[in-house]
């Protein structure tokens, strides 16, 4: 395939992009939740162009949409290739979608031409975790660890997991025939970087090696509440001031540990109005780090923290764990492979890890896994600004193809008992 064929190919990508970023639940900006009602329309769209490239289109009953594009022989192996559906709340247009859309051009440009194993396009229903504040619900269902008790979690709106999946017209009786049952080759995720690394050295691309693990809490600091006016500072049990005074201690805690990141993304004080003390705070905690020991450290420093703030305060504090992902190293095999195939169209090989957790890491559990990063203008991820630049669509797609022919001109598909 001419280099002009596969800049119009990523050209195309990026007006795809575009046309998913149309269908969210609000008219301001990208957001579409997992189930949301906009995902009906992206379901109908890339369905649309999955059958043009050639492929069969399924969905699960966690709205997974796979398609598959057979291989030349029957009961031949599968090589997997995707990335999610879901946004956060005012996304940018590239995260998840960008990967799904890589590997349905990537099964285009194959013009009809079979390999000798075949192809599946996952582009899965949920990675972002944000609705239900629990990530994964789409890979996790394909390699079999959905678990039951997630049904029963209830959005802002009140509405269950069971509820949104019926909702959206599929039985969530059905879940556990969403696990692939295959002989799969591996998984292969396009991912733009959502970092400042690739450009900050003039890169189009990276290799994945690795990603983060992750902690994910809520903690609540309970105090009590009384009036603004009549309540003396000395006899205070200001649950705010509390979560304050514990947010700086996060801060100066995690810039002491090399490579440790923690994020404070959610705060909601209540009862929430302007003349009472909080007399309840609720806050989320992200810890990341590449060194499973070295998170799980932080995250007990923090809690240790939180602790102790709060009993020199008269406060009580408390936690739920709602993610516990270990760091998971990509496949060693798929990540030389794909080296390989950058070095044999040029590109620089280089080597990194990812801060953010990917469908990739849940998908190892099952089979061996490799990502590609595209470089992220700006560092700039998770904002409507988030972008890629098309040459760098372009590359990637070169890069996926000298993959798949690395793969198929040799017996690293062939079973093996």
């Amino acid at each position: 395939m001419t280099i002009m064929t596969l800049q119009n190919l990523a050209r195309e990508i990026l007006e795809r992009c575009n046309m998913l970023a149309t269908f969210s639940e609000s008219p301001d900006n990208l957001t579409r939740l997992f189930l949301s009602n906009p995902m009906h329309g992206v379901h109908k769209t890339v369905r649309t162009w999955m059958e043009e490239a050639g492929m069969q289109v399924r969905v699960d009953a966690v709205g997974n949409m796979i398609g598959h594009y057979p291989a030349r022989t029957e009961n031949a192996r599968t090589l997997l290739v995707g990335s999610h559906l879901d946004t956060v709340k005012n996304a940018g247009k590239y995260d998840g979608m960008l990967g799904v859309l890589l590997g349905i051009a990537l099964v285009k440009s194959l013009a009809g031409e079979r390999l000798p194993f075949a192809l599946e396009i996952a582009g899965f229903s949920e990675e972002e975790g944000v609705r239900y504040s629990k990530p994964f619900f789409g890979s996790k269902a394909v390699i079999g660890k959905f678990e039951d008790a997630w049904l029963e979690l209830r959005d802002a709106n009140d509405i269950s997991v069971a509820e949104a999946i019926c909702n959206f017209d599929l039985n969530p009786d059905a879940i556990p025939k969403a696990k692939f049952t295959g002989d799969y080759l591996g998984y292969l995720e396009f991912h733009i970087e959502q970092g400042p690394v690739l450009e900050s050295l003039n890169l189009p691309l990276g290799i994945v090696e690795a990603i983060v693990g992750q902690t994910r809490l809520e903690l609540t600091f309970h105090g009590k509440a009384n009036h603004a006016g009549t309540t003396p500072m000395n006899l205070r049990q200001d649950a705010l001031a509390g979560a304050a005074e514990w947010m700086l201690l996060v801060e100066g805690v995690a810039k002491k540990q090399p490579g440790v990141v923690a994020t404070i993304g959610t705060i909601s004080a209540l009862p929430g109005a302007g003349n009472v003390i909080p007399g309840e705070v609720k806050l989320s905690l992200d810890v990341r780090h590449a060194d499973d020991a070295t998170r799980e450290k932080a995250g007990a420093d923090f809690l240790s923290g939180a602790e102790q703030i709060a009993g020199s305060r008269h406060l009580t504090v408390s936690w739920q764990i709602r993610l516990e992902q270990n760091a998971v190293p990509c496949d060693v095999c798929f990540v030389k492979r794909l080296a390989e195939a950058v070095g044999k169209t040029h590109y620089p090989v280089y080597r990194m890890a990812s801060g953010a957790g990917h469908d990739a890491m849940v998908l190892a559990e099952m089979m061996p896994v490799a990502m590609l990063f595209l470089r992220t203008p700006g560092g700039l991820s998770h904002h409507p600004d988030e972008t890629v630049l098309e040459s760098d669509v372009g590359a990637a797609l070169e890069v996926g193809l000298a993959f798949l022919k690395g793969l198929a001109s040799t017996d690293y598909t062939d079973r093996t008992d």
